[in-house]
């Protein structure tokens, strides 16, 4: 008797002989090709969640069928383990970080691990323990000794109650402290940054060689570098040896400046100051020092600004103008300055407009003159310069090029490429992060930490209270040290790097876990790197991927690796959707346990099931939305393994939509895809028990009845289709439904004892395999397999099998179908026309009547137009 599909005993028995035996080891064989596949990895919040099932399956997947093509295989898993919620949950459990998150990790990993996935645990990492983070400082001292690790000051989110330095991500968006709900200001630190700006261009240059990236990601990081081409202009300040730096991608329009507008936070808003402005400067300052950056350049918020008093002189007219401050300008950008031109820049003319400036028109439309200048909106196309001087009458985008000319040979400008990305702040004032290895002595100045010396470590009793500064900087012991250098009293530097630091090489770091001598051993590194295919969320699409991308160039040009950029392919998947229900009156979502349906008549008469409030008795509207606690849409991935087992799982994830899609979350789905995997089980066994099945008996494919010859088509048309899904774009979803389909043929074939049975079995188990491991295990060696399942080779297409030898020819009268006939595959439309004339169904319409036309169709139909 057979015994039933249990989920449950099958995969926690192969899981731990999986484990016993290693099976998913990295193997080093380089006389196989490589095959690297990397899922980003998670930050251990101690929870599995649906998102994460996605991302690991689809890796999980592609590395299987890489494995069984004949690939070296590394697929690998670590944690990205600093942070800020680690650091919350201290101050509010009363636990060390390291505790909570240490936890955490173990209880994800064995959450992954119920999943079936073919990782390799002996490369593990976890960002936040010191053999890793030690290799993290030894890259930082090889940024600084190039040059491209520094200190300035910098404008920082600041909670003027608890005094200390807030995360953006710790600023509401209304701007005020999660902390202490004060409203957060904007303060001068000094801080670490590193020089990404110096690789601007080639990382803007090289999407071009990630053909294996979407358009989309590439789009984004291109916008977000945002390469410009303008001039750098200078503006003197009257009664000042000082200048005003401006850029501008609008040199044509120089000569309608009105004013210049200054940051408030730059050094030169003090100087230009007069006194009978210096308090109201002070005043607004003060102003802007509580607005966020969002608000400060958001298009949709007041521009505001004030007189300084002080005036600069337009070098290209030698006119007297006013300057400002403003908070749209910020300090950060550019060169913290901006030239006002409200007749052609639709920010400048709305700030204009509100602060009653002057304005003048220095391009105008081709075809208008003079008299047609109006200030309803800005201008800002291409056109011909007026009130321009010399260049009166010149197209503007030739204007461009003769006034940077003019600038540079009087010495007031020059032609420059600009870029909208910053350097890369790294620096946070907070304990659980990686200490940055620098000292400050009196004498010295900053110097790094030997690297013998490394790692530096974080001390273990701290305090988190959540108020004032870091909590490193409390630690007399910790914080005071003597200098390398000079052996005289110094300090450790307080700050800990900015987490995506960490992410931004551990790729490199799994190629090489264990090294205890250095981040990664050369030949390693260059063996594995780049990512063949790298799997994750699009909201990584910028920072992650940019910072990963910079590291990576760095890193190459000291020497360290040979690749010019991380990651070959990116696949970015879809969200996970669940169903929503929300009250439209209150704006509120609702627990599915204070839901009502209720059967009602809809517009068309028919009946629907709406939904209701229980509390309230307000009808809900009903959506799929990103699963999220606060929408309480959420599925607990534990609960669907309980229920269904892993494997399916697997196919609901893999099969309910393509990877890059949004997902929605459907409970009869996932019942459809365990019935599946149920049929797949007692097929395997059925034939199993056969005593007559041609278990060993060897295809004579000769004398292949038509039965075994329509059954080895469906067999090989699955190996060709499924191979095809499974290569460039991974379209799961559609191998899964030949999966089914070839399930579906040999439930239906009438041949069971047949060796061409056999080889249809054998094949859905090896194609199901790298989509449900377990229960291919569990059926490959209930056919008699000692040998695993995962690591049988991938099957390869017989394409005299996909050969056609009948065709099922339609037979039409005046177009209309009348019936179908068998005809030979290779019939020409002579021959067809004449198998089809002789055919009963033909004659039972033709006969005595004429045929004006005879239409064939090769391989479809035939059609008799009689008259």
């Amino acid at each position: 008797m057979q015994s039933p599909y249990q989920p449950s005993d099958i995969e926690s028995k192969w899981q731990q002989q999986w484990s016993d035996s290693n099976l998913y080891l990295t193997e080093e064989n380089q006389d196989k090709p490589k095959f690297y596949a990397l899922s980003m990895f998670p930050y251990p919040s101690g929870k599995l969640h649906m998102g994460h099932v996605r991302n690991y399956v689809i890796t999980d997947v592609i590395a299987r069928f890489k494995r069984m093509q004949g690939h070296r295989v590394l697929h690998p898993m670590g944690w990205d383990a600093f942070g800020l919620p680690a650091e919350n949950a201290a101050i509010d459990r009363g636990i060390p970080p390291a505790k909570w998150t240490y936890e955490n990790i173990a209880q994800m990993r064995s959450q992954l691990q119920e999943l079936g996935l073919s990782i390799d645990w002996c490369r593990e990492v976890a960002t936040c323990s010191p053999d890793y983070y030690k290799w993290t400082q030894w890259l930082f001292l090889q940024f600084y000794e190039a040059g491209l690790a520094y200190q300035k000051e910098a404008a920082v989110n600041w909670d003027p109650i608890d005094q200390t330095v807030l995360a953006n991500e710790q600023v509401d968006a209304e701007g005020y402290s999660w902390r202490s709900g004060a409203k957060v200001e904007r303060k001068l630190l000094r801080q670490w940054f590193l020089k990404i700006t110096d690789y601007a261009e080639q990382l803007l240059n090289d999407l071009q060689q990630l053909q294996g990236w979407p358009d989309r990601v590439k789009t984004m990081q291109e916008n977000w570098i945002g390469k410009s081409v303008g001039a750098y202009l200078e503006f003197p300040i009257v009664g000042s040896d000082e200048k005003i730096a401006v850029f501008t991608t609008r040199p044509d329009t120089v000569y309608g400046v009105t004013y210049v507008v200054l940051a408030p936070e730059h050094p030169l808003t003090e100087k230009v100051t007069t006194p009978d402005r210096k308090e109201a400067v002070e005043a607004f300052i003060q102003e802007v020092s509580s607005e966020s950056e969002i608000d400060r350049t958001a298009d949709d918020k007041p521009k505001k600004g004030t007189l300084t008093g002080g005036k600069a002189i337009n070098p290209f007219t030698g006119e007297e103008i006013p300057i400002l401050i403003a908070n749209y300008v910020l300090y950060e950008y550019g060169t913290g300055a901006v030239m006002g031109v409200p007749a052609h820049d639709v920010r400048d003319f709305k700030f204009a407009k509100e602060n009653n400036l002057p304005m003048k028109v220095v391009i105008l439309p081709d075809d208008a003159d003079n008299g047609d200048i109006c200030f309803l909106e800005a201008y800002t196309e291409v056109g011909t310069m007026i009130n321009s001087g010399n260049f009166n009458g010149m197209n503007s985008m030739k204007g461009k090029e003769a006034v940077i000319k003019l600038a540079e040979n009087e010495g007031f400008g020059k032609k420059r490429i600009q870029y909208r990305l910053r350097d890369w702040l790294i620096s946070r004032q907070r304990y659980w992060g990686c200490p940055i290895p620098v000292i400050h002595c009196e004498d010295c100045g900053t110097v790094p930490v030997p690297t013998e010396q490394l790692p530096v470590q974080l001390p273990e009793q701290v305090e988190f209270s959540g108020r004032g500064p870091s909590p490193l900087a409390k630690l007399d012991d910790w914080v005071n040290v003597t200098c390398p250098k000079c052996g005289k009293p110094a300090k450790r530097e307080t700050d800990t790097m900015d987490t995506f630091i960490d992410s931004s090489w551990y790729f490199l770091r799994y190629t090489d876990a264990t090294n205890q001598n250095e981040p990664f051993n050369p030949d390693r590194v260059n063996d594995w790197m780049g990512v063949d295919q790298y799997v994750g969320g699009i909201e990584h699409a910028i920072l992650h991927l940019l910072y990963s991308r910079f590291f990576t160039k760095v890193v190459r040009d000291r020497g360290l690796v040979n690749v010019d950029e991380p990651f070959k392919r990116l696949l970015t998947q879809g969200m996970v959707q669940g169903l929503t229900y929300k009250n439209p009156q209150t704006g509120k979502y609702v627990i599915p346990e204070n839901i009502e349906s209720r059967e009602e008549e809809g517009k068309d008469g028919k009946t629907v099931t709406a939904y209701y409030d229980k509390e309230s008795g307000d009808r809900l509207s009903v959506f799929y939305e990103k699963m999220s606690k606060s929408k309480y849409n959420g599925v607990d991935p534990k609960l669907v393994l309980e229920k269904y087992g892993a494997d399916t799982a697997r196919m609901f994830i893999l099969f309910k939509a393509p990877p890059e899609k949004d997902l929605e979350w459907d409970d009869a789905d996932v019942e459809g895809q365990y019935r599946f995997l149920n049929r797949v089980w007692l097929l395997v066994n059925e034939f199993n028990e056969n005593p007559d099945s041609a278990k060993d008996k060897a295809i004579d494919k000769a004398n292949l009845s038509k039965e075994e010859k329509d059954l080895r088509r469906a067999i090989h048309t699955a190996i060709k289709e499924i191979s095809e899904d499974l290569n460039g774009d991974y379209q799961f979803n559609t191998a899964v439904s030949e999966l089914m389909k070839l399930s579906n043929a040999l439930r239906d074939a009438k041949i069971k004892n047949s060796p061409v049975y056999r080889e249809g079995v054998e094949t859905l188990i090896l194609l199901l395999a790298p989509f449900a491991p377990h229960i291919s295990e569990e059926l490959w060696h209930k056919l008699g397999n000692s040998e695993s399942v995962h690591l049988a080779n991938w099957l390869t297409i017989d394409e005299e099998a996909l050969t056609v030898d009948e065709i099922t020819l339609v037979i039409q009268i005046k177009g209309k179908t009348r019936g179908t006939i068998s005809a030979p595959a290779s019939a020409s439309k002579d021959e067809l026309e004449a198998i089809a004339r002789a055919s009963d169904i033909a004659q039972k319409y033709i006969a005595d009547k004429e045929i004006k036309k005879v239409i064939v169709v090769p391989n479809k139909l035939v059609n008799f137009v009689v008259v």
